[in-house]
């Protein structure tokens, strides 16, 4: 697995998620070319962190045929604190929210990986439903009939 890191982008981190959203999961061309046409301000740092951890990959000697966007979390960096002067001669606050991305790719697993795995794991289940006790003896309980008296 292979990272790249993003620290200190001058934008806030709710607007930088909805570009990590969009790529994570897809394959890196797809994610390239998604970067390329999207208008938001935060695509373009996005794509060159993408390109960055791909030079990382070919550095390391992986496969770039396979690679995906294994996992892109966005977190809070430091705010910086200003002011503004408002009505009355007051001071309003203002922060000024920066960002970390951290991107990690990953080779995807192929379908028959997949499937092994998958097997193992029904062989886990079975034998758990195996030793499941019997269920306990429902009791009924008996209704009492009150006769009117006349």
């Amino acid at each position: 697995m292979t990272k790249a890191l993003l620290k200190n982008y001058r934008q806030s981190p709710r607007k930088v998620r909805l570009i990590a959203d969009s790529i994570r999961g897809k394959k890196i061309n797809d994610a390239l070319n998604a970067l390329q046409f999207m208008p938001k301000r935060a695509a373009e740092p996005m794509k060159k962190l993408l390109e960055s951890a791909i030079a990382n990959a070919k550095d390391n000697s992986v496969d770039l045929t396979d690679l995906i966007v294994k996992e892109i979390t966005v977190d809070d960096g430091p705010t910086l604190k200003r002011s503004m002067p408002k009505w009355r001669g007051t001071a309003h606050p203002i922060r000024k929210r920066t960002s970390h991305v951290n991107l990690f790719l990953a080779v995807k697993e192929s379908k028959k990986e997949n499937k092994k795995s998958e097997i193992k794991k029904e062989t886990k289940v079975v034998a758990k439903k195996t030793v499941k006790k019997a269920p306990a003896k429902k009791t009924v309980a008996k209704k009492k009939i009150n006769k009117d008296k006349k």
